[in-house]
């Protein structure tokens, strides 16, 4: 009975041991993690429709890898009216757009330079 008591007491000590170096390596990654407009990259898109009723843009777009989303056409709110003011359809466009309190939302428009 004693070896046994006295091998689960050892037991203890090795996993109490290692239990701070084990913290203190956890969410190291989370440095890395995008955040914010400033880490949001140019996108290229096609305005298909604009709605400034809704504050709504309707854009065919190439892959957005901060949202993680592959090409395709979809409705996005604009972060403020003033970006949809010079959107017309039709117009070739570099935009960003993120996730704002789950709605995904363009913040910049700019028409993509003539190459």
């Amino acid at each position: 009975m004693k070896k046994t008591a006295f091998a689960i007491l050892l037991a203890a000590a090795g996993l109490l041991s290692v239990l701070p170096a084990a913290a203190q390596e956890m969410n190291h990654g989370m440095h890395a993690m995008q955040t914010g407009s400033a880490t949001a990259p140019q996108v290229h898109g096609e305005i298909r429709k604009v709605d400034t009723d809704t504050g709504k843009i309707t854009i065919r777009h190439a892959d957005i890898p901060n949202l993680g989303m592959p090409p395709m056409t979809m409705v996005f709110r604009a972060a403020a009216p003033d970006l949809l003011a010079k959107a017309k359809v039709g117009d070739q466009i570099l935009f960003t757009a993120e996730k704002t309190n789950g709605v995904l939302t363009v913040t910049s428009i700019e028409a993509e330079p003539v190459k």
